[in-house]
């Protein structure tokens, strides 16, 4: 089992992410001890949404291209309206997302971002959670919604909002030293 100062962790996202939601768990896990790489379309810095207006910027460490994820032992996906909408029409983003889950990795989604879990096909059977207004959208994608600050299942992490996040990256630490999940593929 990993412990957490010796994980690799990405964080996959684009412009429009909840500031927050991208912050605190890139810089709670380095905290920690976890190398955290921020991949983003074009291994470009991204723009932030805080609150009501665009935000701060996030440096990107590399393209979505170049991640591997045989590199990492979780994946990171932030929320916010605008980043995981756009992400879920993104082919790299979404292969990359398709195998942390087939590999058995720690897939960590937030407020909006288990669309994109949706979107692979991750949340079917599974509990989870996710920002109140999607969650037609993941009970649609065949998950058990739960209203809980963080909800997981088989190594699967989501949580509801901007308030859950030290729950979110504790049980993201959690996961991580449990190792790899045995779970259908995606």
């Amino acid at each position: 089992m990993p412990k957490i100062t010796d994980a690799k962790i990405l964080i996959i996202s684009t412009h429009g992410f909840e500031q927050s939601e991208l912050e605190y768990p890139r810089d709670e896990l380095r905290k920690a001890g976890a190398v955290v790489h921020v991949a983003t379309p074009d291994g470009e810095a991204i723009k932030g949404w805080d609150k009501d207006n665009w935000g701060n910027k996030a440096d990107a460490d590399l393209k979505l291209t170049q991640a591997a994820p045989a590199d990492y032992d979780a994946v990171v996906l932030p929320g916010g309206q605008i980043n995981p909408d756009l992400l879920r029409v993104n082919d790299d983003a979404l292969a990359l997302i398709r195998s942390f889950v087939h590999n058995g990795k720690t897939v960590a989604a937030i407020c909006h971002a288990p669309w994109l879990l949706a979107e692979v096909g991750a949340l079917n059977g599974r509990e989870a959670t996710s920002y109140k207004s999607i969650k037609t959208d993941i009970e649609n994608a065949g998950a058990k919604w739960r209203d809980q600050e963080v909800v997981c299942d088989n190594g699967i992490v989501t949580s509801r909002s901007p308030e859950d996040l030290q729950a979110f990256v504790a049980k993201i630490i959690e996961e991580i030293e449990e190792g790899e999940h045995k779970r259908k593929a995606a």
